[in-house]
């Protein structure tokens, strides 16, 4: 299951917020959640977003949430991190799944399964501890910040002194396809790698000027139900494999970010 020499990393999310009620394309039992990955991964997906639930559909943190679901991908084969040729499971850590920062931060320390790497909001309060008691424990980090939105999310990844550059990645989540914006943001980087997404109608413009600047991307039905034409995706695997076919059409013209 190598992905080397695939190009710019393909996120594919699973499941987001998503509930039962947004139609059958949205995997929920860790059971379709494993299916959903397997033919998401054939389909040119390169690493795995989760946002793990309990059995009544709530999203968790607790550590006999988060580990079986992660064991159940890695026992399907899914797993390895990129690093190692095979695919990498993200988590999200947000609101949903844990309202108190505090409360977040232990939870992170209680996991007893730990993914490749895990999605923290920095538009959330107490999204540096949270980052920090991530790479302590050895799980890289996804610093999520909205583009055009909240300009404090943005400045306190900025603040961040990160030291580690190889296991920090700035996700950044577009409102609209306009590149300023995300030209600007790149310009202020510290050397880590990149990757846009958007959700609902941002998702197709945000991952073609992924295509364009020749950075990661993510799409899933945990961003969007519905293929660049309008019809409903009827699965994650459809929509990985038109994003794939984008990406490998778009030309790079921008592979790193800058320094500060």
């Amino acid at each position: 299951m190598s992905q080397a020499g695939a190009g710019p990393v393909l996120v594919v999310s699973l499941n987001g917020s998503r509930a039962a009620a947004d139609g059958v394309a949205v995997p929920m039992s860790p059971e379709d959640l494993v299916d959903a990955a397997r033919t998401a991964v054939a389909a040119g997906g390169r690493e795995l977003l989760v946002h793990a639930r309990t059995p009544c559909g709530r999203e968790s943190l607790s550590p006999r949430v988060v580990g079986p679901l992660l064991e159940a991908l890695r026992d399907a084969g899914l797993g390895g991190g990129s690093a190692a040729g095979g695919v990498a499971l993200a988590v999200a850590v947000s609101v949903e799944s844990e309202p108190d920062p505090a409360g977040r931060t232990a939870r992170v320390r209680s996991w007893t399964v730990l993914p490749d790497r895990a999605v923290v909001r920095f538009a959330e309060p107490g999204a540096r501890e949270l980052a920090e008691a991530l790479l302590e424990r050895g799980v890289a980090v996804d610093a999520e910040v909205p583009v055009g939105g909240d300009p404090g999310a943005s400045a306190r990844f900025l603040a961040w002194p990160v030291r580690d550059p190889a296991r920090v990645r700035l996700v950044a989540e577009l409102a609209s396809a306009d590149p300023g914006p995300v030209a600007e943001l790149l310009r202020r980087l510290p050397p880590v790698p990149v990757l846009l997404f958007g959700r609902g109608a941002a998702a197709w413009p945000a991952l073609r000027l992924a295509a364009r600047y020749g950075t990661g991307a993510r799409i899933g039905v945990g961003d969007v139900l519905h293929l660049p034409d309008g019809r409903p995706a009827r699965s994650n695997a459809e929509l990985v494999a038109v994003a794939a076919g984008l990406l490998a059409a778009g030309p790079p013209v921008v592979t790193t970010a800058g320094s500060r």
